[in-house]
């Protein structure tokens, strides 16, 4: 199953591709974006083409799956994912994804992030047939988990991962948000 192009009420989802890195390395330069991420700083240039090379893989080994370029009125605002679990603690792959997001600092608090992950939802549960989603952010990023909560997802538990380079904030560890297709049905019905 080829990656699908999705779209929203205000946000176009295209499979990321290579003519996309410009604005992955844009996206990972910014300190306040990645201040919860990866190793809690800027991506240099380098780091980001492996990070994206990655992604792009994604989309050829899990069908359906993979990572998409979210643009509004044709321009980039970041991008959002579902990727299989990658860790045994994630549970098994099969009927699950792991869903992200990450978006340029000026687009923050548009309801953005919350439109598109809406979207990837739906996509997961109506499209893929997946059983179940769930999204993991650092404890103290609220913003984040916010977004999860605000899309029906609900805190399962959290977490504590070693970090060979702990970031200000993970002492306080990690948290996982899920919903089941069978929720996300519900919750659609009361919205109707």
């Amino acid at each position: 199953m080829a990656q699908a192009k999705l779209r929203t009420d205000r946000i176009e989802l295209v499979p990321l591709s290579d003519e996309h890195l410009k604005y992955e390395i844009e996206l990972d330069a910014d300190p306040q974006v990645m201040r919860y991420l990866e190793n809690g700083r800027p991506q240099p240039r380098e780091e980001v083409e492996a990070a994206h090379r990655r992604r792009l893989a994604l989309a050829e080994q899990a069908p359906g799956l993979g990572f998409w370029a979210g643009f509004v009125d044709g321009a980039f605002v970041g991008w959002w994912a579902l990727e299989p679990p990658r860790r045994p603690d994630q549970g098994p792959a099969e009927g699950q994804a792991e869903l992200g997001y990450r978006l340029l600092r000026r687009h923050w608090r548009q309801g953005l992030a919350k439109e598109g992950s809406r979207e990837l939802l739906r996509h997961a549960f109506e499209d893929l047939g997946l059983n179940r989603v769930f999204a993991e952010t650092m404890a103290v990023n609220t913003a984040s988990r916010a977004t999860m909560a605000s899309i029906g997802m609900r805190h399962v538990r959290t977490f504590h991962l070693r970090f060979d380079e702990p970031i200000p904030g993970s002492e306080h560890g990690e948290v996982e948000y899920a919903i089941t297709r069978e929720e996300w049905r519900n919750l659609r019905a009361t919205e109707a």
